[in-house]
Formats: C-alpha cells, sequence, structure tokens
C-alpha cells in the first residue's frame, strides 16, 4: 500500500480531535498544526502519536498548506478536526492510491446539524477534494473556504466523510460570527464593497436558496434551521463587509 500522510489543522479541537485521529490511526503519518490551542488539543495529539507544529494563524488556506509542507509521502489526506473517516470511506482509499490512476479524488461529505445528518439543503453530496499527490496539488490561499487545487485528472469516490460540524446552538452561534467576519475581510481583500441593500437582499435569496430550492424543507426543522444559520451568516458578512469599507473610506 502506498504511504499515506494526514493533515489536520486545528485550534481548541479538545472535544473532537481525539475521535478523528482515531478514524485515521492506520495512516503512515498524522500531521497537526495547531495555532495556539488553549485546551486539551495538542497534548492528546501527541498522546495519539501525532506530529504537532505549532504556528500563528494566517488563515484556513495558507494554515493547510504549512501542514501539507511537513507531509513526507506523496499520496496526502486533509481532514478537519470534526471529521470522521469510516472504516468503509478507509477502503476506497486505499484502493484508489494503489490503484493511482488519478492525482487527487473527491469524497462526498454528509454532515450533521445539532444532531441530525442533513441531506438536502445544499449540503448532501457536498463533494470536496481532500486525497491527492503532494507533488501535484496544494491549498489556495483563501482565508475562508480554501480548496485543494490538483494539477491533473481528478475522481470521485462514493462513501462520505462524516461532519460533525454544528453540535449544538451555542457551536451555530460561534461558527455564524467567525465564518462571517472571515468573508467579510476575504471580500474586502478582493475588493468588493456593499451597500445597505446587500445585507437584507442577499441574506433573504441565501434563506430561498437553502430553504426552498435546495430543498431544505425535506431535512424538517432542521432544514428550516440551516437556512435561517445561512441567513444569519449572509447578513452578518455584508454588514460587516460595509463597515470595513466605510473605516477604509
Amino acid at each position: 500500500m502506498p504511504k499515506l500522510s494526514v493533515i489536520i489543522i486545528t485550534k481548541n479541537e479538545g472535544e473532537n480531535i481525539r475521535a478523528c485521529i482515531e478514524s485515521v490511526n492506520w495512516a503512515d503519518e498524522i500531521i497537526v498544526v495547531d495555532s495556539g490551542s488553549s485546551d486539551a488539543t495538542v497534548e492528546i495529539c501527541r498522546e495519539l502519536g501525532a506530529q504537532v507544529h505549532q504556528h500563528d494563524w494566517p488563515g484556513f488556506g495558507m494554515q493547510k498548506n504549512r501542514a501539507l509542507s511537513y507531509a513526507n509521502h506523496e499520496w496526502v489526506f486533509s481532514i478537519d478536526a470534526d471529521e470522521r473517516v469510516t472504516s468503509e470511506l478507509r477502503a476506497q482509499l486505499i484502493n484508489a492510491m494503489e490503484d493511482g490512476k488519478k492525482n487527487g479524488y473527491y469524497v462526498p461529505r454528509l454532515s450533521q446539524f445539532c444532531g441530525r445528518f442533513i441531506r438536502h439543503s445544499g449540503w448532501y453530496p457536498d463533494y470536496v477534494l481532500r486525497l491527492f499527490r503532494k507533488s501535484k496539488g496544494r491549498f489556495s490561499d483563501d482565508t475562508v473556504h480554501e480548496r485543494v487545487i490538483v494539477d491533473g485528472n481528478t475522481g470521485k469516490l462514493t462513501c462520505p466523510l462524516l461532519h460533525y460540524s454544528y453540535l449544538n446552538q451555542a457551536d451555530v452561534q460561534r461558527k455564524t460570527e467567525q465564518y462571517a467576519k472571515a468573508g467579510a475581510l476575504q471580500m474586502l481583500k478582493k475588493g468588493k464593497t456593499a451597500t445597505f441593500l446587500d445585507a437584507p437582499l442577499r441574506a433573504g435569496w441565501s434563506f430561498i436558496r437553502t430553504y426552498l430550492l435546495r430543498m431544505g424543507f425535506l431535512d424538517g426543522i432542521a432544514g428550516f434551521n440551516v437556512a435561517i444559520m445561512n441567513f444569519k451568516t449572509t447578513y452578518l458578512k455584508y454588514q460587516l463587509l460595509k463597515k470595513l469599507c466605510s473605516v477604509e473610506v
């Protein structure tokens, strides 16, 4: 079997990281780049045999490229602390590396929202490129919503990566604010602006797209709450962008 490096970035993931690492403990090495955790994240990682490197926080894309630079093997699998590899996905990853016909592979991601897996609302299958050859891939430098850029052909696997993304309402609130701020800063960096109409109009469209066009209503109350979360995140993002633009002026 070709050797595999698993890379993870962390900050205060003490509640998640053990299950994450245990789901990939069959890999040849596990590399963690931590950005100043104040909980037990680093200790748990080292206890489980992971290599830990500590850095400041430059944004998601650049931090993942740092983690990638520490990988010693040709094949790399990128996983977040709140994700888990099942035994079925493990078998598919191994088969993909042994086959070796592609330079990268997308995996479907099945995400949980406050205790329920979401299969509509634009959340599934949510293909993400996570397995790739180090010599052929790197992460975009986006501060949020980064992606893997691969030279050459790619394929798709069928077994989902499990994503325990929003554990409770406090988690929803924290991530809403985090992603809205990161998104606003990224848009400002790209020279985008916002008017007072952008926040309500774009937020309203986000709700309609999630709940109706992407059939979030089929996910029941969870789908409605996902649509509300997308509304709030979009509204806050454009409100923050408008404030940042006025400060720059």
